[in-house]
């Protein structure tokens, strides 16, 4: 079900996410009346997420995968005034009702959200205060943190670039040289799978080292096997 005159489009990347995706998608039904679209993405899952997915969706896309491929086929399919890119392990905040009323009605023309990890450890509390920080200071998300933007602005500016890796650090450079961002305090949960899975200190060394690398100039191809250790 289409929605010609919707306020946002929520953009859900997914890959093999059938555990999780029912979860993702059941607490944005509510939004479905508030103004919001909702598109799933997929990337080509063998595990049934789009089947899974399909009944808490408006509209449904099946792409090779890439998560900025990905993004951009749901983004072109969006009705909303605003496109919101949500990955499939963070959940939005529950002042959302507030943040679209805002929303409707800002001058702003991109933004992203602040975070925190649901992981329980201190060194979490430490990750995401620096995160924060650090998106803050220099203006750029990632995709974790949930990036907003205009659709007509997006499409613009040409989408998101498809690469490897860094599309969202590459599309928040692009936007910011364009205007400054609606930075929300409101904060979004990630999950810390990523950090629980493979350490915390070797998952934040390996994001300083991508980060670092690609700020070099290294190309996403080269960062995507520093990534998945190839």
């Amino acid at each position: 079900m289409t929605k010609p005159s919707c306020l946002l489009s929520i953009i859900v990347p997914t890959l093999n996410e059938a555990e999780t995706i029912t979860a993702t998608l059941q607490p944005l039904q509510m939004l479905r009346n508030q103004g919001c679209e909702i598109i799933l993405a997929d990337g080509g899952s063998d595990d049934h997420t789009a089947e899974q997915a399909a009944p808490w969706v408006d509209q449904l896309v099946v792409t090779e995968k890439g998560r900025a491929r990905q993004m951009n086929a749901g983004a072109d399919l969006a009705q909303g005034r605003w496109l919101l890119f949500l990955h499939a392990d963070t959940l939005l905040t529950a002042n959302f009702s507030s943040f679209l009323i805002s929303l409707a009605s800002t001058e702003k023309q991109w933004g992203f959200f602040s975070l925190s990890l649901t992981g329980r450890h201190i060194f979490f509390r430490v990750i995401e205060t620096a995160i924060n920080l650090r998106s803050r200071l220099t203006s750029i998300g990632t995709g974790d943190q949930c990036l907003f933007v205009k659709k007509a602005l997006f499409l613009q500016l040409g989408r998101f670039p498809e690469i490897a890796l860094m599309e969202d650090v590459s599309l928040c450079k692009t936007l910011r040289q364009h205007s400054s961002p609606w930075v929300c305090i409101d904060k979004v949960l990630t999950s810390s799978r990523r950090w629980e899975q493979h350490g915390i200190l070797k998952t934040v060394g390996l994001m300083w080292r991508l980060r670092l690398a690609y700020f070099l100039g290294a190309s996403p191809d080269r960062l995507v096997k520093i990534y998945y250790g190839r």
